[in-house]
């Protein structure tokens, strides 16, 4: 009864369009009905104690740093420089997008940002050039979601901060899954254009490769100073948010001197709306994580899975095919914060190492950002590559596909993930 009220009137109140925000307050409202136990003050404080983390201080200022690399010409740099190595071979631009995930991946920690991006520049170049419009707006959409795995990586903090998992090991976890699902674009988009008739751009002399990468040589650093500064301790997720803006903001400013003064306040603006809404919804979900474990739905979620919890291999597969269903329907940051709660107490009896399970969670509510109807990296490449949805999926398919199974292959191999990480950490 207490998670049908819960899904009951979560859904219902998304199903007449209500924000999801709200949604979770509603939801929350109803659960402490149930249990005759309603107070606004609970839900205050909730709302208060949900946005009160210094963890999430990392949010804001990932966004902010990722408004001022695009405005301060950090990612035309990034491509210019991919252009002028891989630019010449056949499908090149396709591999420019997929280098240009990586490194954007590395940047700002946002698919939505990172697809907008790579788009906007890429998806003309590549039309022009004779690739086909859906299957290259499907690359970069699926390209896109590389950013929420590799660190800096705004899920994953949310992740980290509703869990109490160490958002460092998470970071530092999400490498080789980011670079392993980079590779599996590159052999699928191998496979696909070899037959397809696309112009080649000329072969750069070793002088013009050497321009474009140190033209582009700040815009790397950045990546290596985060990764590097979490790995030797020398700050926290937080405080490498504040050192990516700043740094963003001093390359931008002093350096390329592409972003101007009077540019500021539009990009503090933007970041602040952007950011508004992510801890909004974190506030608001701590109002149900709160009333769910009141509830004690997860014991009630145990105890459905709890067969199974011997059995690491099939609780996970059930897991994730629950994730992935929830992703076709719910947007990635809202079904990290209702379901992180629910499924922890399951890993945790399990003994299932939270750090791997946190990869693979994410790794799966970003496939969900592939998948219509919900699919917001899929709306935004449509947008940026004005086609209609149905085309995109036309082209996304295979990039869909191969993720999926890149999914199945760490659930299989969790060596993958912790391995890479014992080593890091070590």
């Amino acid at each position: 009864m207490t998670i049908t009220i819960f899904l009951g009137s979560l859904l219902g109140a998304m199903a007449v369009g209500m924000p999801i925000a709200f949604a979770l307050l509603i939801s929350g409202v109803a659960l402490m009905l149930l249990l005759g136990m309603f107070d606004s003050q609970i839900i205050a404080q909730n709302l208060f104690d949900g946005a009160n983390s210094f963890p999430l201080m990392a949010v804001p200022f990932f966004i902010l740093a990722g408004e001022l690399m695009n405005a301060g010409g950090i990612s035309n740099r990034i491509i210019n420089s991919a252009l002028s190595f891989v630019g010449h071979i056949r499908g090149g631009l396709g591999y420019v997008a997929i280098i240009g995930s990586v490194i954007f991946a590395g940047l700002s920690g946002s698919a939505l940002a990172d697809t907008a991006a790579l788009g906007a520049i890429l998806i003309p170049m590549m039309v022009k050039a004779g690739y086909d419009r859906n299957r290259s707006t499907g690359l970069i959409a699926a390209g896109g979601i590389i950013a929420p795995i590799i660190p800096p990586s705004i899920p994953l903090i949310i992740f980290g901060v509703t869990s109490g998992v160490s958002i460092t090991k998470l970071f530092l976890a999400g490498i080789v899954p980011g670079i392993l699902i980079a590779v599996g674009l590159v052999i699928t988009w191998t496979i696909i254009v070899r037959k397809d008739n696309v112009d080649v751009l000329p072969r750069s002399s070793f002088k013009e490769k050497w321009q474009a990468t140190k033209q582009a040589f700040w815009a790397l650093l950045l990546p290596l100073i985060i990764i590097g500064g979490l790995r030797g301790g020398v700050f926290t997720p937080t405080e490498a948010a504040v050192v990516a803006a700043f740094y963003a903001l001093f390359v931008g400013l002093v350096i390329y001197r592409e972003l101007k003064i009077e540019n500021l306040y539009h990009i503090l603006v933007t970041s602040a709306k952007t950011t508004s809404v992510v801890m909004f919804l974190v506030a608001a979900s701590m109002v149900s994580a709160w009333l769910i474990t009141v509830a004690d739905i997860p014991a009630l979620i145990t105890d459905l899975l709890g067969p199974f919890v011997e059995n690491k291999l099939v609780l996970l597969l059930l897991i994730n095919l629950l994730v992935l269903l929830v992703g076709t329907a719910m947007d990635l940051t809202p079904t990290i914060l209702i379901l992180t709660p629910v499924l922890m107490p399951i890993i945790e009896m399990a003994g299932i190492d939270p750090v791997y399970f946190g990869i693979l969670f994410v790794l799966n509510n970003c496939i969900g950002l592939l998948t219509p109807p919900v699919g917001a990296v899929l709306n935004v490449a449509c947008g940026v590559g004005k086609i209609e949805m149905e085309d995109i999926m036309k082209g996304i398919w295979p990039f869909l596909l191969v993720e999926v199974l890149i999914l199945l292959l760490l659930i299989l191999f969790p060596s993958l993930v912790t391995v890479p990480l014992q080593w890091m950490t070590s």
